[in-house]
């Protein structure tokens, strides 16, 4: 199961302020919209209603979002103006419309109120941060445009995001052995776990799923296989229906309802919900999100016409497969091959830590200029991990020693190592060991949480 980072946008009606939310008296006075020709602004989370939400920012060809370390009500009623709305009524903290995705652009930003820009304040600089998206921030604005408005920064009333993904094993050897790496695509919507269409489903699409998963990339699956438990799903439903009307009396009171009716209705309850249709990746994305997609609004869902769920079958990286001794062997040696021309340092935890890079027999890092998604999900594709959830700059993950091999890196996300990936190589002038580029991968969900809790149980 993924958490993803962002939450659907829909417009959600609240009848009372929502714990988390910081009040203060509102901004006296409503000033002009500040005019900026490359920032863009808009709200997303959820729930929420057209005027609230998590503050998401563009910048750079990118969304992002600004963290709640030092924010006040007068950075909120500036990212209102910027939305069209004459002032601010509150702001929110630690995520609580829900994790956002993709770099988190300002940090520590500290406004005293008559900035006609965001970018005006005082902060780390752009995408210089040292948060999580656990740490978004939101605002509440006030409901009431500024006359005359007319900056492109239209309010979003429907989040075409995914809230969270899993893939469901109907394979029954497979269902309690982690990591799940096959099964049924499902999204969470809401409170329920519905299904994705695989009509015109890619392997471009499976590619982006595996990588959210904590998977490096995609494998064939046994198509037979699930052509059968469809097979089987539909005469349970049927027989279902069938044991329905034989328990119908006969003589039945005519003021009923049509047995017959009843049945269809119930297994028309009993089909799979399919909430998103029409997957377009191009295989580069890091969040399923980014992709092109039909998504089914509340209350209404299309049936999967000639095709039915999508399955999602995976690679699993090295660090984290199941094998025996002598494949644990062969594959313990191909780690260190990659590990002799790529590495993590500093990291915490598996996945995560400073970019280094061994060229002419010395190690070294790589620095931040221009370092994103892409080329972050590169590097943990190339070392066993699934698509990046950060690419982290400032020396997030520690300042490296020795040589600085690599700047500028470019990739487009289908390199299937970092030195495929354009860059240019620099000399101790052009970047600083505090300019460290590192990285946070998404891993495969493996059960530490459960075991964690057992343990603490049994002491």
């Amino acid at each position: 199961m993924v958490h993803l980072s962002a939450s659907l946008w829909w417009l959600c009606t609240l009848s009372t302020i929502a714990p988390g939310w910081t009040q203060q008296t509102p901004h006296p006075t409503s000033r002009s919209p500040p005019q900026n020709s490359f920032l863009k602004f808009r709200l997303a989370g959820y729930p929420r209603k057209h005027n609230e939400g998590r503050i998401e920012v563009f910048y750079n060809q990118e969304w992002g979002t600004i963290c709640d370390d030092d924010f006040t009500m007068e950075n909120a009623h500036i990212l209102c103006r910027h939305l069209g709305f004459t002032e601010a009524t509150g702001w929110t903290h630690s995520a609580k419309y829900g994790k956002g995705i993709g770099r988190i652009w300002l940090d520590n930003v500290i406004c005293t109120g008559s900035e006609k820009s965001i970018e005006e304040c005082k902060s780390r600089g752009w995408g210089n941060s040292d948060c999580t998206h656990e740490e978004d921030a939101g605002v509440v604005c006030k409901d009431e445009r500024i006359p005359g408005y007319v900056e492109p920064n239209t309010i979003e009333t429907e989040q075409r995001q995914l809230e969270e993904i899993r893939l469901r094993s109907v394979i029954a050897s497979a269902k309690n052995r982690l990591p799940i790496n096959e099964g049924i695509l499902e999204i969470k919507y809401r409170d329920t776990w519905e299904q994705v269409c695989d009509v015109g489903w890619t392997q471009k699409n499976s590619h982006v799923v595996c990588g959210m998963m904590g998977f490096p990339s995609d494998k064939k699956y046994n198509k037979n296989f699930y052509k059968r438990v469809k097979k089987q799903a539909v005469s349970k439903r049927v027989s279902k229906v069938v044991a329905s009307s034989s328990r119908s009396s006969p003589k039945q009171d005519p003021q009923q309802k049509d047995p017959k009716t009843n049945n269809r209705l119930y297994l028309d309850k009993q089909k799979p919900s399919f909430r998103v249709h029409s997957v377009k990746c191009s295989g580069t994305e890091v969040h399923l999100s980014l992709c092109p997609f039909e998504f089914y609004k509340v209350n209404s869902s299309s049936s999967c016409s000639d095709g039915g769920p999508v399955v999602v079958s995976c690679v699993i990286g090295p660090v984290f497969a199941a094998q025996t001794a002598a494949q644990t062997a062969i594959k313990k040696k191909k780690v260190v091959q990659r590990e002799e021309i790529l590495r993590l340092k500093g990291g915490s935890r598996p996945g995560e830590g400073r970019v280094e890079v061994l060229k002419n027999g010395q190690w070294g890092t790589v620095c931040d200029d221009r370092w994103d998604l892409q080329a972050a999900s590169v590097v943990c594709r190339e070392l066993g991990f699934g698509s990046a959830k950060e690419a982290l700059t400032g020396a997030r993950m520690g300042q490296g020693m020795g040589p600085i091999h690599m700047n500028e890196v470019r990739c487009t996300g289908e390199e299937q190592s970092l030195f495929d990936c354009q860059y240019k190589n620099i000399t101790q002038e052009d970047c600083k060991h505090s300019e460290d580029a590192a990285v946070k991968c998404n891993i495969p969900y493996m059960g530490y949480d459960k075991t964690v809790s057992m343990e603490q149980s049994g002491e």
